[in-house]
């Protein structure tokens, strides 16, 4: 029986296609930059909100309509949901999809019923996936939702929540290993802290550190190879996260000699919420190799939460692209819609038009920005404005033969320095927009 009878398979019919159940810009067999668009995007559908999501707000109820549902947080009822979800990514022709442990299956009275539910549910997970060809692109555990977590995790002043949830992402890591996935990923929801008088700031972050290496240690014990995710997060639920924003993370990996074993997975809402753009976040991790993943989505400006929208500005989605190509693509990770329609978007239908209109934006991001990047409209004027450290002084710098003294006396028989070379960033947008135009 279908959940979504009348849904057909969703096809690319083209940029003059006026269907609003087909794709006018993805088509997963394109070649860009030598790969088919379906593996530069890797794109996977998230079961938390699309699952999950209610609707509700913290003014009203959940609003969603979702037949497949039989009001009960049962294990039946979550194996029929699995099925459902294997239907929608199936006919979005989505290669990938992504879970907490809460998400699909139910929490039981017990951290051994819990497990037992998982169990049950997974596989129905791997029966489907078996079945359609769709891969786990990572798992996670909700370290965040349940009252124990009210002080954090793995920052938990309580030990015994500590080793809750240590036992917990245990299990998670192996479901996540028996059913393939590629990565395992981390979202602090809660490791951090509200005021500073009652918090030992060393001691949690000391913990932290211990708790991830335990995950790598358990992660080779049973032959889990992907790389561990990282999500940064600024703020809400707590005041301040350990995992505020990429730089936060990498210090963090770099200070507890964890950076091998782990990459960022970023999120646009996440990065506006700390005062950065995506394209800041990503460049960022990449250049330090650190790209690991991304959460597709963005915010509303003028909402200072997250709103986890879906992504539809091609200038958002080509800065995004532009950035990943730059570091050589996502590797393991996948564009990952971590987003939900909206409260008032209440019927199964808005599902499929949330997701093919931002995996349109998304491809059309990559086109336009391989365009870019194949005229060089943006890195000859880069090479160009660098120019002075190609030679001279400024590679006798780069090279590390020049200090100081150095670097006075060139100065002192100088005189001044040479004029600079204008920034141009007016002229580069309206040479973004005409690609835009174009394509």
């Amino acid at each position: 029986m279908t959940a979504f009878p009348e849904i057909p398979r969703i096809e690319y019919e083209g940029p003059d296609s006026d269907n609003p159940l087909a794709f006018r810009w993805y088509n997963p067999d394109e070649l860009v930059e030598g790969k088919s668009m379906r593996d530069q995007l890797r794109f996977s559908i998230v079961y938390w909100h699309t699952f999950r999501g209610t609707g509700s707000d913290p003014f009203g109820p959940g609003t969603a309509l979702r037949p497949w549902e039989d009001g009960t947080d049962s294990v039946d009822n979550a194996c029929r949901r699995a099925r459902v979800a294997f239907e929608l990514f199936e006919k979005l022709q989505a290669p990938f999809y992504a879970f907490h442990d809460r998400d699909v299956a139910p929490e039981g009275a017990s951290l051994r019923e819990s497990n037992d539910n998982l169990d049950a549910v997974a596989d129905v997970l791997l029966e489907e996936q078996k079945r359609s060809g769709v891969k786990l692109l990572w798992g996670t555990a909700n370290l965040f939702s349940n009252p124990r977590f009210m002080h954090g995790a793995a920052t938990s002043c309580n030990a015994d929540v500590f080793a809750y949830a240590a036992a917990q992402v245990k299990k998670a890591i192996e479901v996540t290993h028996r059913l393939g996935g590629e990565n395992y990923v981390f979202w602090g929801g809660r490791e951090g802290y509200q005021n500073l008088y009652n918090t030992d700031m060393k001691r949690e972050l000391d913990h932290l550190a211990k708790f991830f290496h335990m995950a790598i240690d358990h992660a080779k014990q049973i032959g889990f190879t992907g790389p561990f995710l990282i999500e940064p997060k600024p703020k809400e639920p707590t005041k301040h996260q350990y995992d505020s924003d990429a730089a936060a993370c990498l210090n963090f990996l770099r200070q507890y000699d964890l950076l091998d074993h782990f990459k960022l997975n970023l999120e646009t809402n996440h990065a506006t919420l700390a005062g950065h753009t995506m394209m800041h976040e990503l460049d960022y991790a990449g250049i330090q190799g650190a790209l690991g993943s991304i959460d597709a989505n963005t915010g509303d400006l003028l909402l200072g939460w997250d709103t986890d929208q879906f992504a539809t500005d091609y200038y958002l989605t080509t800065q995004v692209m532009l950035t990943i190509l730059k570091h050589g693509g996502l590797a393991s990770g996948g564009v990952n819609f971590d987003a939900k329609v909206r409260r008032e978007s209440f019927e199964p239908i808005d599902l499929f038009y949330a997701h093919i209109g931002s995996m349109d934006a998304f491809a059309k991001g990559l086109k336009i920005a391989a365009a870019i990047r194949a005229d060089n409209a943006l890195d000859g004027f880069i090479a160009r404005r660098y120019a002075s450290w190609d030679t001279g002084v400024g590679a006798e710098i780069e090279a590390g033969r020049a200090g100081f003294a150095d670097l006075e006396k060139y100065m002192l028989e100088k005189g001044e320095a040479d004029a600079n070379v204008s920034g141009r960033q007016e002229r580069l947008e309206a040479v973004v927009n005409r690609y835009l135009d174009r394509l």
